[in-house]
């Protein structure tokens, strides 16, 4: 069994204009100084990181990777969230993603789409360049307004939007074979991969792709009332990087799932800082041990209540208390006597 890594912290909720959080070396300095061994890096924003410099050069690369590991820091994977986004948007979005990509696409689609594609195979590129195996990023959304049935969908609408996702995302995932880094979609609320079923139908129009892979975080799984325990029974062979995140869910005679349009304070289903949630992570952290989850536990932090810094703060000991030091050899070894072929045989009485 593996020891899952960590504790990380994803940057993307942290950055900003204002010192530590406005540079690479600024904002490592502070979260090495919290605890944290690891950082999941926001590939588009600029303040922190080049990511098309960064797919050519490997000079680059290095210079990140060393001035982070003076610190005590190594870098869990890159994110395309938001240029993955684009891979796929639904012309019902198209104003406000136009926000997730340059100026100089804006208003338009194709020219966007291209934008976001070129992104994430860059990704993969600087994925391998410093030493990655794993990569976040989201998959777009063809068929999401449509998610329920009403009014009734014509036949074969979601086949179809799949078949397009599959479509552009095939020589995707085969620069991320070239490149030996896996695809790791979050499944999330939004994305056409929101839940296991529609993972099933991606992957199959893949052609099982070997990158086409999972980034797990049990937050989105409670806000939708999944089991995400059995999800990891299910899908761990996939599951190749892990957000820490917790979450609640509380219905009442007013609103539950679908959160009357309320603001995230309001809603029955909630991210909230760890620990303050309903997300059961000593059960995950030991399905994660005992399935050999081979990468990091990653903070992601998104609260309407707490301040970021106070839930940045704590989650570092809170995710080094879940990771479970696993064992080399079975608790009642003490009392094996040992390989005997022959007493077997007669304990069976054969």
């Amino acid at each position: 069994m593996k020891t899952i890594m960590g504790p990380a912290i994803f940057l993307a909720q942290f950055v900003g204009d204002e010192a530590p959080f406005n540079s690479l070396e600024a904002i490592a300095d502070w979260v090495a100084g919290l605890g944290y061994k690891g950082i999941q890096i926001p590939s588009w924003d600029e303040r922190l990181f080049n990511l098309t410099l960064a797919a050519e050069s490997q000079t680059y690369c290095d210079e990140i990777k060393g001035m982070l590991a003076d610190k005590g820091l190594s870098i869990t994977e890159l994110s395309t969230h938001l240029q993955g986004q684009l891979v796929a948007v639904h012309p019902a979005f198209d104003a406000q993603f136009d926000g997730f990509a340059p100026a100089a696409v804006h208003g338009n689609p194709k020219a966007r789409q291209e934008w976001g594609v070129a992104q994430v195979k860059n990704a993969a590129k600087a994925s391998r360049k410093l030493g990655l195996t794993a990569h976040a990023t989201f998959s777009g959304a063809l068929a999401w307004p449509y998610f329920y049935p009403w009014p009734a969908r014509p036949d074969g609408l979601v086949e179809d939007a799949f078949d397009e996702l599959a479509r552009r995302w095939k020589p995707i995932l085969d620069v991320f074979e070239d490149n030996g880094v896996d695809a790791a979609y979050e499944i999330h609320p939004g994305e056409d991969l929101h839940d296991g079923v529609t993972f099933e139908m991606f992957l199959d129009r893949v052609g099982n792709h070997p990158r086409a892979n999972i980034l797990y975080d049990p937050s989105h799984f409670v806000l939708q009332q999944l089991d995400y325990l059995a999800y990891i029974d299910i899908y761990h062979s996939r599951i190749k990087c892990f957000h820490v995140k917790d979450a609640e869910f509380r219905p009442n005679g007013r609103s539950g799932v679908y959160g009357g349009y309320q603001s995230w304070v309001d809603r029955p289903g909630r991210f909230r800082s760890l620990g303050d949630g309903q997300v059961d992570f000593p059960a995950i952290f030991s399905k994660m041990a005992a399935y050999d989850f081979p990468g990091w536990a990653v903070l992601e932090w998104e609260c309407a209540l707490k301040h970021p810094e106070q839930g940045a703060a704590e989650g570092a000991p809170f995710i080094a208390k879940h990771i479970i030091r696993v064992t080399e050899h079975a608790f009642d070894d003490f009392a094996s006597g040992g390989a005997d072929r022959a007493l077997n045989r007669k304990l069976m009485g054969i």
